[in-house]
């Protein structure tokens, strides 16, 4: 059986990659990726492949049984049609499953919903497709946050609009281990799973900083209209309007969500300070 998975020199990717050699061999696995060169590293087989070209991934998924499609970057719109060349591409090749990973998030309120809406597109296209499929919903990643540490210790606080909202964070550690379940357990196949872990405040984040990083970190709570100002000022509009639209719905409560991961995986999601503790450990 051979799996292939997209994107995967990304990080996401590059973690469900790792968590498939362990369970099927590094000769079972496929990486498609736009530049093959700087995918080495995998240790797999390595095709090319552009969300942008159909004719490309019907090359990339020959021989395929399986494929995960990892969303893609690009503006909303464009992902919806990107994602379908790989869909169709898929059902061309006698592909028998796919397996999306799309995201938590609300679908109206705010500036992050488009993207929500993209996903959902996509997820309607993977269930009307005529092949065996699963869709993951990912939680916000843990990484981002702590990659940000150093700034957090120079301003001395975790600013945000995300009030009381709590939030389900994840790690693309134990995203990689659900999706290696999600693309071999044909049992998880026609159903929609919430990959994400145990729901906390900003404030709570920020005490489990301080704990396992030693620092003295408040958590200050900031109106969005300033928090979004801010974020644009700093990223653009393009990414800041999207990282404000982010907080908005964590305050708003759209990632506080039952979690499935337990149901895919067989295992409790790691907590959060254990996510904190594993990433330090490995940075």
């Amino acid at each position: 059986m051979k799996i292939a998975v997209t994107a995967a020199n990304g990080k996401l990717g590059s973690s469900i990659v790792e968590e498939l050699k362990k369970e099927i061999g590094s000769e079972n696995v496929i990486g498609i990726v736009r530049t093959p060169e700087k995918a080495t590293h995998l240790g797999v087989e390595v095709r090319k492949g552009d969300y942008k070209s159909r004719d490309e991934y019907n090359e990339a998924l020959k021989g395929v049984d399986k494929v995960l499609l990892i969303s893609g970057m690009d503006d909303p719109q464009k992902r919806i049609q990107q994602h379908r060349n790989v869909i169709e591409a898929a059902k061309q090749n006698g592909v028998t499953k796919i397996v999306y990973t799309s995201i938590v998030g609300d679908e109206e309120n705010n500036a992050f919903s488009p993207v929500v809406q993209s996903n959902r597109q996509t997820e309607k296209d993977v269930q009307n497709s005529g092949l065996d499929w699963a869709i993951g919903r990912n939680g916000i990643y843990i990484e981002p946050d702590l990659e940000y540490i150093g700034n957090y210790k120079i301003d001395g606080e975790i600013r945000n609009s995300a009030g009381e909202g709590r939030c389900t964070y994840t790690s693309r550690k134990e995203l990689g281990f659900a999706y290696a379940k999600m693309l071999l357990n044909d049992e998880l196949n026609g159903q929609t799973y919430n990959l994400v872990g145990e729901p906390i405040t900003q404030q709570e984040l920020a005490d489990l900083i301080n704990k396992i990083y030693k620092t003295d970190l408040k958590f200050t709570p900031v109106p969005y209209d300033d928090y979004k100002k801010e974020r644009i000022e700093e990223l653009g509009d393009f990414i800041g309007n999207i990282i404000a639209g982010i907080y908005k719905g964590i305050s708003d409560g759209a990632n506080d969500v039952p979690s499935d991961f337990e149901k895919v995986t067989g295992r409790a999601h790691k907590s959060t300070i254990e996510l904190i503790k594993e990433y330090k450990q490995q940075s």
